[in-house]
């Protein structure tokens, strides 16, 4: 039975796992290439990205509700249900995206009033204002993933991940450097590249629907919302939203606090932590399987299989950030070299730093296999208030507070804030995998709910 789960987990998961490799490639092309302007402009990514993906993360959290409530409807056999919550997915993002474009394209004094540098702040806030176009897409995009994962239908986001991949490094070339007669600008065209990219997926993945998936008519109704279908998106979407804001919080945090120190912890930090974001696209692909796997069992009826798909899941995951964590504790020179020239002097101090961060990161990431995938299990269950509460204490009473102590109470710098990780995402991985095990045990009631 194990062995059969690993099996089918894997083929599930494996295209998600390098779709999300693919789509976080985006932000570390964007990097490599930024690289390239400086390290004014590398700190004004860290930045800006920062910014931005926190909300974007947020915002589509609250639609990853789409993909459990179509995975349970797909393992009862219920293609309408599936068909309701993915349209009324394409609302709630419209809905998001208001507010949220606002948000952006105000960033500016928000971002001064956190004390970060006025230069970097500028030339981050230009940056803003070109993605926040692509906020939309980004979030309707989310949705449709959804209506696929639901149904295990992951290839398709795969290749179409890997296009948009292409895509951004030539938009990224063409409107950052001045190719073919468009004029050069710099970080700001990665904005609009970036923006570019996530109306192309959008419109590909859409694509692929309508034609493939004509007899659930997906886009059949749009004009008018679903107020019994939409209450329940945000019943279950709006605690993983938050529960992924916690956690991206956290470590946007970091991100504002290590400005405080400087650009060059900045530009450390982001090197690091684009190096930790780019591994955790093997949990976080794994943990979207798990959920899918986890809910269709449930949709069935089978709390056995639910409970196999979910620990099979988790120690995968595991496993996996076992291999990355072995890669950044022995060479993190070789990865600091991805991004900037180690050989130069200029580059001296950052590498060092950056080494140092990557030191730490491997700590952390055993703990952040655990608590993704675990979270993904439990959202399978559509559990996720406590797993929202457990996250909040986990992250902010403890990671923050801890790291921000380690850092500016005991003058440890960078490497404190870094350690404050280590902390929440153990304390978060531990309880999330233990409450998923109360959650399967036969006195527990776990039902698949209509509307």
């Amino acid at each position: 039975m194990i062995r059969k789960e690993i099996l089918s987990l894997s083929v599930l998961a494996l295209p998600l796992i390098l779709a999300q490799l693919a789509q976080n490639t985006l932000g570390f092309v964007d990097t490599l290439m930024v690289g390239r302007l400086g390290a004014d402009a590398l700190a004004s990514i860290a930045l800006g990205s920062t910014f931005f993906h926190f909300l974007q993360l947020l915002l589509s959290g609250v639609l990853f509700a789409v993909g459990p409530l179509v995975s349970q409807a797909h393992g009862a056999s219920d293609k309408v249900r599936a068909a309701r919550a993915t349209r009324q997915g394409l609302w709630l993002g419209l809905m998001m995206f208001i507010p949220a474009f606002i948000l952006i394209w105000n960033a500016e004094p928000i971002l001064l009033r956190m004390g970060q540098d006025p230069e970097i702040v500028a030339l981050g806030s230009r940056y803003l204002r070109a993605i926040a176009w692509g906020m939309l897409p980004a979030l309707w995009l989310t949705s449709l993933r959804g209506f696929l994962e639901g149904l295990s239908v992951t290839r398709p986001i795969m290749i179409i991940s890997f296009i948009g991949l292409g895509l951004n490094i030539v938009a990224n070339n063409v409107l950052m450097f001045g190719r073919f007669g468009f004029p050069a600008l710099g970080l700001v065209g990665t904005g609009y590249a970036s923006a570019l990219v996530f109306f192309a997926m959008f419109i590909a993945v859409a694509l692929y629907i309508f034609f493939r998936f004509k007899e659930y008519r997906v886009f059949t109704g749009l004009r008018v919302p679903d107020a019994a279908m939409l209450k329940e998106l945000l019943q279950v979407g709006v605690p993983i939203g938050l529960t992924l804001g916690f956690e991206a919080g956290m470590f946007s945090a970091v991100a504002f606090l290590m400005g405080l120190l400087g650009a060059v912890p900045l530009a450390a930090h982001q090197i690091a932590i684009q190096s930790a974001s780019t591994t955790f696209m093997v949990p976080l692909g794994l943990s979207i399987a798990i959920s899918v796997r986890v809910g269709q069992a449930l949709g069935r009826g089978s709390r056995s299989e639910a409970r196999l798909s979910g620990f099979v899941g988790m120690g995968l995951s595991v496993f996996a950030m076992l291999l990355s964590a072995l890669t950044f504790w022995f060479v993190p020179k070789f990865v600091v070299g991805l991004y900037l020239d180690t050989s130069l002097p200029s580059n001296a101090e950052v590498v060092s730093l950056a080494s140092g961060f990557l030191a730490v990161v491997a700590m952390f990431q055993l703990f952040d296999g655990l608590q993704v995938s675990s979270a993904g299990a439990l959202r399978g269950l559509k559990d996720t208030r406590v797993p929202m509460i457990i996250t909040l204490i986990a992250y902010w009473f403890i990671g923050i507070s801890s790291g921000a102590y380690l850092c500016f109470g005991l003058g440890l710098g960078g490497r404190g804030l870094y350690l404050g990780l280590v902390i929440g995402l153990a304390v978060a991985g531990l309880l999330l995998a233990w409450r998923f095990h109360n959650r399967m045990q036969p006195k527990s009631t776990v039902a698949v709910t209509r509307a």
